[in-house]
């Protein structure tokens, strides 16, 4: 505990707290917020940090920093969890547990105002007309759903725009995947029916669906109809294939639950989806707990932080089902109910299917924890051999790499990656749109992006990088240390990754940026490993980041480029010459016949698409 003149006087602040609820805010030396929590009585929460005995090592370097302490009263306990998850999220400190899920959940959307009403994915918000079904815990897991509809009932995928300008059938129907109604190679009633039977296939009503493609199936035989009984025969076999594979089961109801394994190195929670009694599929997260220190206080971080400070991310089940019982479980509850809008129970006495979940959810908890810290302990020994070949006076904690991308200097990307010793932190990916430069001069872009990153992060944005490592050999790696230079930053180990003579993955040769020496790690160092790994999704980044920018610029219309072209004169040219070639054959006369478009703007037309 401090007991230098500046330290925090905690006892003299202890007496005025009050014995209400709310939350608190701690604060350092520079009034930045370490942590955020919240208190049935703040008075009584607050003194348990400056007790002079039972803390763990972490809370007590955290006291150790406090300077002030702010606290926001509120009428209920409710209201504090609600509020302290929302400054969370907003203020992001240090010591709470930040976990990155706010990205909304993946649906299965059907239209059904159409003739013929179509299945998709669909992420984001429900403005859509129709029905959703899910929320599923990834687009794979969505994507399979969608697979086996399509092989089971066959009703179609594709979008609107292509469906209504068929003249033929598409491939989907040439293997068996889809009807064809484009082209209405099946009648509505048909077609209705299979829509039907998707519907209930999506509620977890599979058993239903088998029952009457049994009957289905027997009386087409009867009437010897045997290719369509053989269809039939085929549906109810894959339906019951599918039964087996994704767990359904006779309960009904919606439900998330939840395991948890926990270890001092590291925890992980499993978190399996079930959507009208079916297993929708599982996500495991890997939260890092600064202050938990059991199970009991790291759940019940977890559920606060997944349920209430992502709740418009969020799709709340009835029931959300728990290995043990939690504190302030009621309060928890009650807060759900808020954010939610519905009644939400916490379970932890579960039986029959529930109880299955539960163990299912522990025990894929701790396989997976196990792995995780397996491959942490790999990462670290990386870094390790890494700091090791390049004679680093202290292991890096930060690397950031770069790289560049471009179509023969059209669309130029920069890419800027970042791995610490957890793993890649996709949250401080950056793209650099390069501009103002000879196209494909990769070295000038090089430094350009290095200098708008580290440009900003001199602002106070993010985090500098023990390591920087550039994709590319001398050229490149002198324009990222000029770069650096003109920012005064010196201190930081900036490296160059050549491909060798030879190109190949393995024989890379590194390049120090300061004293021009080259590293040949052998191609089984486990240091090398990690400068590809890094490198290489750089380059993945930067080519998405590319891909992405050339599209855009060729999906643009040339007639956005010219000055008084707004978009109803443009809706107005395509609409009177049918499409953009004939508006480039078009002379200035016929031009000027299109309502809006006068014959100055008309030659202003003419002479951009000709020039």
């Amino acid at each position: 505990m401090p007991t230098d003149s500046n330290a925090f006087d905690h006892q003299t602040y202890l007496k005025n707290a009050p014995e209400l609820p709310g939350i608190y805010k701690m604060l350092d030396s520079n009034a930045d917020v370490l942590y955020v929590g919240k208190a049935k009585d703040l008075k009584k929460r607050l003194s348990c940090y400056f007790r002079k005995q039972g803390l763990a090592v972490k809370t007590q370097a955290m006291v150790a920093r406090i300077q002030a302490i702010e606290t926001v009263v509120t009428n209920t306990e409710s209201e504090a969890l609600i509020l302290e998850q929302n400054l969370i999220k907003t203020l992001k400190p240090p010591y709470n547990i930040l976990l990155r899920d706010d990205k909304s959940y993946p649906f299965i959307y059907l239209s059904h105002k159409d003739r013929f009403p179509r299945l998709a994915l669909h992420r984001g918000r429900k403005n859509q007309t129709g029905r959703f079904y899910g929320p599923y815990p990834s687009a794979g897991a969505a994507r399979e759903t969608l697979g086996i509809l399509q092989k089971i009932f066959k009703v179609r995928q594709c979008e609107d725009s292509f469906f209504r300008n068929r003249t033929r059938p598409c491939l989907q129907y040439q293997i068996n995947r889809c009807k064809a109604p484009c082209v209405d190679l099946v009648d509505e009633q048909e077609y209705a029916r299979d829509v039907q039977d998707s519907v209930r296939f999506l509620e977890g009503k599979s058993q239903e669906i088998i029952f009457d493609l049994i009957g289905k199936m027997d009386a087409a035989a009867e009437s010897l109809a045997f290719e369509q009984a053989a269809t039939f025969r085929d549906q109810v076999n894959f339906l019951r294939q599918t039964q087996e594979g994704q767990a359904i089961s006779a309960q009904r109801g919606d439900a998330d639950v939840l395991g948890i394994a926990w270890e001092p190195g590291g925890c992980c929670v499993i978190v399996i989806f079930v959507r009208q009694g079916r297993v929708l599929g599982t996500r495991q997260f890997h939260p890092d707990f600064k202050l938990e220190t059991t199970r009991e206080t790291a759940l019940l971080s977890f559920l606060a932080n997944f349920y209430i400070r992502n709740a418009d991310a969020r799709d709340f089940p009835a029931e959300i089902v728990i290995p043990f019982a939690v504190e302030d479980q009621e309060v928890l509850e009650t807060t759900l109910r808020e954010v939610s809008g519905k009644a939400i129970s916490l379970r932890h006495q579960v039986r029959s299917d529930r109880k299955r979940w539960l163990e299912l959810a522990d025990k894929n908890a701790v396989q997976a924890l196990a792995v995780w810290l397996a491959d942490k302990k790999n990462i670290y020994q990386r870094f390790l051999m890494l700091q090791q070949a390049l004679k680093m006076s202290t292991m890096p904690e930060r690397i950031e790499c770069f790289d560049i991308s471009h179509t023969m200097g059209e669309g130029t990307v920069a890419s800027c990656v970042v791995f610490d010793q957890q793993g890649a932190v996709k949250s401080d990916y950056r793209r650099f749109n390069i501009r103002d430069i000879t196209p494909g001069d990769d070295y000038a872009a090089i430094g350009q992006a290095v200098e708008r990153r580290y440009a900003r992060l001199l602002t106070g944005e993010g985090k500098m990088p023990d390591l920087i490592l550039i994709d590319g050999g001398a050229g490149q790696l002198g324009k990222a240390m000029e770069s650096l230079e003109s920012l005064q930053l010196t201190s930081i180990t900036v490296v160059g990754v050549g491909k060798g003579e030879t190109r190949k993955p393995g024989m890379e040769t590194l390049l120090d940026g300061v004293t021009g020496k080259e590293y040949v790690l052998e191609p089984s160092s486990p240091a090398l490993h990690l400068v590809q790994q890094v490198r290489d999704e750089a380059h993945r980044f930067a080519i998405t980041g590319h891909r992405q920018r050339r599209e855009g610029k060729r999906r643009k219309s040339t007639l956005e480029d010219i000055p008084g072209v707004g978009a109803k004169r443009r809706s107005a040219l395509l609409k009177y010459f049918g499409g953009l070639q004939s508006i480039q054959q078009a002379t200035v006369a016929e031009l000027s016949k299109v309502n809006g478009i006068s014959k100055a703007l008309a030659q202003e037309i003419h002479d951009h698409l000709h020039s």
